[in-house]
């Protein structure tokens, strides 16, 4: 007679499949949410959706492949012949890896506040007529030429005097309309992708990004075998979490980010530079976005010109769904959308894994239209 004690065959498969699920989507879930913080810091800041900021995470990934390829010399081999490091050799690779992620998509970040907001803030009238002339030239182009390279080139040339005459007749010294915003931001996410997809030598195909980590079996919890790159995804996300929440809450230009969040015209008067405070939030939103997608590469071994999408869909989701403009919420989010995916796709099939996530948000926001915690960035806690 068996014990009660000791699970049968079918159970012990399904606990640990539950486990398994857990384990995977907390690390895919970190990802998000480091992902999500960048959509919160702006829009806390700003009240405003970056919608380029899946882009900044995609040249992250790049940063990420050409750090280990070109800077580290790590070749790209066939699957079973893979470059493998360890000890400090190994250590040394992966803190260069990301901080070439978090450099890049930081600096990209500030390119894309300088370039594609600031103008229409009130300021850079003949930058924002650059910024408008690639946010139409790859829509506009495209009814005339078949290369990308040739429409870039078309579509600056069309568009570029257009926007010249917009900023500087009609609205010189002016905010641009909330609409604005959104259009340049979306012309700029078209233009980085397209502008990868130029670069790339092999165009649009997948790259395999190297992989210097075995990914072995590090221990044993609760039965289910947890991967050595898991847990560094989960603890190093973790780690950036905490260190930016430190910032926010701890630091003066912390408290300058707050005050922004607040009231952007009452910070003026007391003598906060709202200009590069906004510059800072977009530099520590690309810094996550870098350390991310250097996590992303760790974990898929791949990147792609237009893998930043869908993840900066579900990013954006996750934002949401903790309560978009709460630096914990975006945690909250991240891991809620996660093992919600996760947990869906085992029980449904792999092909509803999409839909669950926006169901999901759907039915939180049904009964929690703020997100899940809700609170502002303005009043986060110090």
């Amino acid at each position: 007679m068996k014990s009660l004690a000791t699970p049968s065959t079918p159970t012990r498969s399904i606990y640990r499949t539950f486990w398994d699920l857990t384990v995977t989507g907390i690390a895919l879930g970190a990802i998000y949410a480091l992902v999500a913080l960048g959509y919160t810091l702006v829009y806390g800041v700003l009240r405003l959706i970056n919608f380029a900021h899946s882009e900044i995470f995609m040249v992250g990934t790049f940063a990420t492949l050409i750090t280990a390829t070109n800077f580290l010399g790590i070749p790209l081999l066939e699957a079973g012949n893979y470059p493998y490091r360890t000890g400090f050799t190994l250590v040394a690779i992966l803190l260069a890896c990301i901080v070439g992620g978090m450099v890049v998509s930081g600096a990209g970040a500030v390119l894309l506040e300088r370039v594609a907001y600031r103008p229409l803030r009130g300021s850079g009238e003949h930058v924002g007529a650059v910024v408008l002339a690639f946010a139409s030239a790859f829509t506009a182009s495209l009814v005339f030429t078949e290369t990308t390279r040739t429409n870039v080139i078309i579509g600056l040339i069309g568009t570029a005097p257009l926007a010249v005459l917009y900023l500087r007749i009609f609205r010189r010294g002016r905010q641009a309309p909330r609409l604005a915003f959104l259009i340049s931001a979306i012309g700029a996410s078209t233009a980085i992708a397209e502008a990868v997809a130029i670069w790339s030598p092999r165009d649009r195909e997948q790259y395999q990004t190297p992989r210097v980590l075995e990914k072995k079996v590090l221990f044993e919890f609760l039965g289910t075998e947890v991967r050595i790159d898991y847990v560094l995804v989960i603890v190093g996300a973790l780690l950036m979490m905490t260190a930016l929440v430190l910032f926010v809450n701890r630091t003066r230009l912390g408290r300058g980010v707050r005050a922004v969040a607040q009231d952007v015209e009452t910070a003026k008067i007391l003598g906060v530079n709202v200009d590069f405070v906004i510059l800072i939030t977009f530099l520590l939103g690309g810094v996550m976005a870098g350390a991310a997608a250097m996590m992303f590469t760790l974990v898929y071994d791949q990147t792609r010109f237009n893998i930043g999408f869908l993840l900066g869909v579900k990013s954006f989701t996750a934002a949401v769904l903790g309560g978009i403009g709460n630096l914990r919420g975006a945690l909250l989010g991240g891991l809620v959308l996660g093992l919600g995916e996760n947990y869906g796709a085992a029980i449904f099939g792999g092909q509803w894994k999409d839909v669950i996530a926006f169901v999901l948000l759907l039915v939180v926001l049904m009964f929690r239209p703020t997100g899940i915690l809700g609170e502002s960035l303005a009043k986060a806690r110090v």
